[in-house]
C-alpha cells in the first residue's frame, strides 16, 4: 500500500514494527523534505517512532517548488476555509493510510505542523471522530474560529507554541487558539519564544520531543 501524498518517512531506529507515528505537516510553500529535518533531530530519542511527512496536495501558488495545503493568495475567510476542508478531507485520508499501513490505532499518532501545517493539524485533529494522541502546532493558527465552535468532536492533547515576533503569523493567533480552547475545556499548552520571528526555534525542536515522549513513551 502507498500513501495518497507523496511522502517522506523516517523508519524506527529499532528496526521493529512502528509502535507510535509522528505525522510532520510542513508550512505553506515547503515540502515534506523541510519537515524532516525535526524527525531527523528527534529520531533518536525516539526509536520506536515512524516519522511520517507528506507533501501537501498541491504545488504553492506562490512559490511553485513548494507545495500548499491550501491557497492563501488573494482569498476571503470564505474561500479559505472552503479550500481548507478540501485539505482537510486528503489529510484525514492520509492518517487512515497511516494507521492501516503501520497496523497503529489512533491513540498512537501525533499530528504535528508548521505555520499553515499547523493550522490545518488542529482544524483536521480536533475534527476527527477517532480521538488521535496529540496535535502539536508550531506558528499557526484557527483557521476558522467559527467553524471549529460548531465541530469540537475529539480532545486530543494540544501544545501550540509560537515566536513573539512572528510577522507571518502573529502571536495573536496563538492567542486566539489559546482562549479558544480553554474556553471549550481543552487541556493544552503554550509556549511563546521571545525575541523570534517565523520559525522552530532550538528550543521549540526541545520541547517537542520531550511531548512526543510524554505523551507516546
Amino acid at each position: 500500500m502507498s500513501y495518497s501524498l507523496n511522502t517522506t518517512i523516517l523508519e524506527p531506529l529499532s528496526k521493529a514494527k512502528p509502535k507510535n507515528a509522528v505525522i510532520l505537516c510542513h508550512g505553506y510553500g515547503g515540502d515534506g523534505k523541510d519537515i524532516s529535518i525535526l524527525a531527523s533531530y528527534w529520531k533518536a530519542h525516539l526509536p520506536e517512532t515512524i516519522f511520517i511527512c507528506p507533501n501537501a496536495p498541491e504545488i504553492c501558488a506562490a512559490n511553485p517548488s513548494g507545495y500548499q495545503w491550501f491557497d492563501l493568495m488573494d482569498q476571503t475567510s470564505d474561500q479559505i476555509l472552503s479550500k481548507s476542508l478540501v485539505a482537510e478531507i486528503k489529510l484525514n485520508k492520509f492518517i487512515d493510510e497511516v494507521k492501516l499501513k503501520n497496523n497503529l490505532s489512533a491513540d498512537k499518532i501525533i499530528l504535528s505542523g508548521f505555520s499553515q501545517g499547523c493550522m490545518i493539524s488542529l482544524q483536521t485533529g480536533i475534527k476527527r471522530k477517532d480521538k488521535i494522541n496529540s496535535i502539536m502546532g508550531y506558528s499557526g493558527k484557527i483557521i476558522n474560529v467559527d467553524h471549529l465552535s460548531k465541530n469540537l468532536v475529539s480532545r486530543p492533547n494540544i501544545l501550540l507554541m509560537h515566536g513573539d515576533r512572528d510577522q507571518v503569523v502573529t502571536i495573536d493567533g496563538l492567542l486566539e487558539a489559546k482562549n479558544f480552547f480553554n474556553k471549550n475545556n481543552y487541556l493544552i499548552e503554550t509556549k511563546i519564544f521571545e525575541n523570534c520571528e517565523h520559525r522552530i526555534p532550538s528550543e521549540g525542536a526541545s520541547l517537542g520531543l520531550q511531548f512526543v515522549k510524554k505523551h507516546l513513551y
